[in-house]
């Protein structure tokens, strides 16, 4: 579920996981009516929300044991569990150190942990890797693919365009609470256009001017990377960019680079929502009332 800041994201995964009450509309998982039945969708279900949920005061070991002690699992078999999953997620190193002296990454990681230990069908991971470095990301990428491979299902929030592009088989668009469009990466790209026209400007100071020709021309906005001169928008037939080219030169803006290449989910978002982040800051608070009906569905 791909969407900037204040989409709903939140709001709807605490929706589906029975935090926040349902007020409108519905929804199911695994058949399962989540208003109706919420007690039978948490033994459906493992979270890890934006926010740990471990004991800072406590060791990795400590924290996991406590988890399953939770779970109604017996003193040995909540040890065993803890050190199974300590091993899985790369923290038997550290098994035995509070988490004050965990980084971001690790305190995620065990977080994970702790969402498995009843061996949930479905997994839900609120906006994993925001935060964490490059290098920390991609192992938590890692271990997201490996709980894929191992049969897992997992229902993923993010802002990061490139993280569902590298993780999802399929992906859903959020924008002030509602879904906009729905396929994968191939069809959400498609759904804009079969390509896409990059442009360096030789002078930064014509990007407005820029933007406004180009999205005249083509019927789409353009997203901009101010630091590099750079616009980018999605076409439907690339020889479309002779006529944004054409439009530039009219204007008298001068260009050093023109590449036409397929179109990023950055273009895909920008011509779905309009815009490419929300402004509306009470966004999270209204997804209820406009929630239609969501279905998680094997």
């Amino acid at each position: 579920m791909l969407g900037p800041n204040g989409a709903g994201k939140t709001t709807m995964l605490s929706m589906l996981a029975t935090l926040l009450r349902i007020d409108a509309g519905s929804a199911r998982i695994f058949g399962v009516d989540v208003h109706e039945e919420p007690h039978k969708v948490r033994q459906l279900i493992g979270l890890t929300g934006q926010y740990a949920s471990v004991d800072e005061k406590l060791t990795a070991r400590e924290n996991l044991v406590l988890f399953a002690r939770i779970h109604g699992q017996p003193r040995e078999r909540a040890r065993q569990t803890a050190g199974d999953l300590l091993d899985r997620f790369g923290l038997t190193d550290a098994a035995d150190r509070t988490l004050e002296k965990f980084s971001g990454g690790m305190r995620r990681r065990l977080d994970l942990a702790a969402s498995l230990i009843s061996s949930p069908p479905l997994i839900f991971l609120d906006e994993p890797t925001t935060g964490l470095d490059p290098r920390t990301r991609g192992q938590m990428w890692d271990t997201i693919r490996d709980l894929i491979r191992q049969g897992s299902t997992i229902l993923l929030t993010t802002q990061y365009l490139d993280e569902a592009d590298q993780l999802a088989d399929r992906i859903a668009v959020i924008d002030k609470g509602r879904k906009v469009a729905e396929g994968t990466s191939g069809e959400l790209r498609a759904s804009v256009g079969q390509s896409s026209l990059a442009v360096r400007l030789a002078d930064p100071d014509d990007m407005d001017a820029a933007a406004r020709a180009v999205a005249k021309v083509l019927g789409r906005p353009a997203s901009r990377t101010p630091e590099a001169a750079r616009l980018t928008v999605p076409m439907e037939r690339a020889d479309d960019a002779a006529e944004a080219l054409i439009a530039l030169r009219h204007g008298g803006i001068s260009v050093q680079e023109v590449k036409v290449e397929e179109p990023t989910l950055d273009e895909v978002f920008l011509a779905l929502t309009g815009a490419p982040a929300t402004t509306d800051p009470d966004a999270p608070a209204k997804t209820s009332e406009r929630i239609e009906q969501l279905e998680v569905s094997r």
